[in-house]
């Protein structure tokens, strides 16, 4: 399951599939850009006065959060905010102060998509099939989105684990300045040929005619979903994982609100059919956005937009491109992997089909807070290479995935011992039940290995290398995966099941070889 949102969801998560998770290249040492540690910003030699008052801000935060502190007290931080130097806390307590508000942040993501299908649905089966059509182009949207957040987050958490927080703030800078050149590709024939992409995407006339006003709404407000992922992204690389929870829940709140006044016209507000849930996305990410930009430039958070660091610095923001094309390989790799995998599932009826989507829309409630543990990796990863600590970094890493793993097989118990109940929730009776209850059992076998798996990506994307997830996901998702659905479903005795149970046997090349490449070390020396 290729880990995005609903069209008319607000973010997406970094490439999230049930079933191969990353990759991880042997040949991955080369450095992003040699000696680019050093050339982050022209303001760079401010970073020592930076690191003196980093320290200072974070000791009476530190100082809140003894050795003994409970899990309350913990959990009272974390959603707070409060300023941490997570490269000197303890490893544990540093995951947790991170993880909870990434997986809050990411659980909405889970409420929000069942309520806009369940809104949208009420429309139709063709304002659904527009939804979907759209969700195609707009899947490139989100590539980009992905892969640019992606180096964003290692880029500012290796300058804050620097203790260069001007740098970290020209890094900022220069993503939001390239992810607004990168959604003016996208808006400007979007809105223009809105119509046009829905009819070389096979929509009929009749769909055509009442759908183009959704997507060239959707389209032309990519700018707030590259803004919202990117400094987001910004937050999340800083530690400031409350703040990217807060403008999350803003903008689904705001959409979550709005979707069923504008589509169905409740109140005083206007009836604007499947457009409305376009319009409710866009101005709920709108907020979302202008939440953000004041969070930064009144500096809430570790970092802060001065009027200092508002330029363009091209060697920074072509090393972000650089390390960004990674993180969108990784995203369209896995995306047309499993749309791959429908095709093949789709051979089996339209039963089967049915079965496995209700089957991943349950998993999809578990998976995406797991991502949000797995983000903790990443953002520890990034800062512990800025301070010059590697082997923290590592456990660090290795402490988020038995967490990870430890929460994914919780998880794996219920749906595997309550899978007939839960799928029924949405399908009571014959083949589609029985698929969606295979298909459910089946890919939570996979939880132990999928725990690990996402750790390791976002622990490599995190050191800032992009690549190496890139060339295992291709080989794991198209070379294992793929295959191993069509001899299994076509030349055994399982059939469809065959197909399905290819999902967890891909986890688990996959958690292998990211286990035994993070193990080599080459990330140690990754510079960005």
């Amino acid at each position: 399951m290729s880990s995005s949102m609903d069209p008319g969801g607000i973010e997406r998560a970094p490439v999230v599939s049930p079933g191969a998770v990353v990759g991880i290249s042997p040949g991955s040492a080369a450095a992003v850009s040699p000696g680019a540690a050093s050339a982050v910003s022209p303001g760079a030699a401010g970073a020592v006065s930076d690191t003196a008052s980093s320290a200072a801000q974070a000791t009476s935060a530190d100082a809140a959060l003894p050795g003994g502190a409970g899990i309350r007290q913990a959990l009272r931080l974390a959603l707070a905010g409060a300023e941490l130097d997570y490269t000197r806390l303890p490893i544990g307590r540093a995951v947790l102060l991170l993880a909870v508000p990434m997986m809050l942040e990411m659980a909405m993501e889970s409420v929000f998509a069942v309520c806009d299908v369940f809104f949208v649905s009420r429309l139709g089966i063709q304002a659904v099939a527009t939804v979907g059509l759209t969700e195609a182009v707009i899947t490139l949207v989100y590539a980009a989105a992905v892969g640019l957040s992606m180096a964003t987050t290692a880029m500012v958490a290796r300058r804050i684990g620097e203790g260069n927080r001007r740098a970290a703030g020209v890094a900022a800078i220069q993503a939001i300045l390239l992810g607004l050149g990168v959604a003016l590709l996208f808006a400007l024939p979007g809105v223009r040929h809105a119509s046009g992409l829905l009819r070389l995407m096979g929509g009929s006339a009749d769909l055509v005619a009442h759908g183009s006003g959704y997507t060239a709404v959707l389209l032309g407000g990519s700018v707030t979903i590259l803004l919202l992922f990117l400094m987001n992204a910004v937050f999340r690389g800083a530690g400031d994982a409350a703040l990217a929870m807060r403008a999350l829940w803003l903008a689904n709140g705001i959409n979550l609100v709005l979707d069923p006044c504008l589509i169905f016209g409740l109140g005083s507000f206007p009836e604007l059919g499947l457009t409305g849930a376009a319009v409710a996305t866009t101005i709920g990410r709108g907020c979302g956005v202008i939440y953000q930009l004041i969070a930064l430039s009144r500096g809430r958070g570790r970092v802060r937009l001065e009027p200092g660091v508002l330029r363009l610095e091209a060697p920074v923001l072509l090393r972000l491109a650089r390390v960004s094309v990674g993180g969108i390989g990784q995203y369209l790799i896995s995306t047309s992997s499993w749309i791959l995998l429908v095709r093949i599932i789709s051979s089996f009826g339209d039963a089967a089909v049915a079965g496995y989507t209700i089957a991943l829309r349950i998993v999809m409630f578990t998976i995406l807070p797991a991502w949000g543990i797995a983000n903790a990796a990443a953002t520890l990863m990034g800062q512990n290479l800025g301070a010059g600590r590697p082997d923290r970094a590592a456990a660090a890493v290795w402490r988020t995935a038995w967490y990870n793993t430890g929460f994914l097989m919780i998880v794996a118990v219920l749906f595997v011992t309550g899978a007939e109940l839960l799928v029924k929730l949405f399908q009571g009776e014959g083949d589609v039940l029985a698929h969606g209850v295979s298909c459910l059992r089946l890919v939570s076998y996979g939880y132990l290995t999928y725990g690990l798996g996402m750790v390791m990506t976002q622990a490599f994307n995190g050191a800032g290398d992009t690549t190496t997830p890139t060339v295992i996901n291709f080989a794991c998702y198209w070379l294992v995966l793929l295959p191993l659905a069509w001899l299994l479903s076509r030349h055994t005795e399982l059939g469809v099941n065959g197909a399905f149970a290819a999902v967890p046997l891909a986890d688990a090349v996959l958690a292998v070889v990211g286990i035994l490449v993070f193990r080599r070390g080459a990330w140690r020396t990754r510079r960005i």
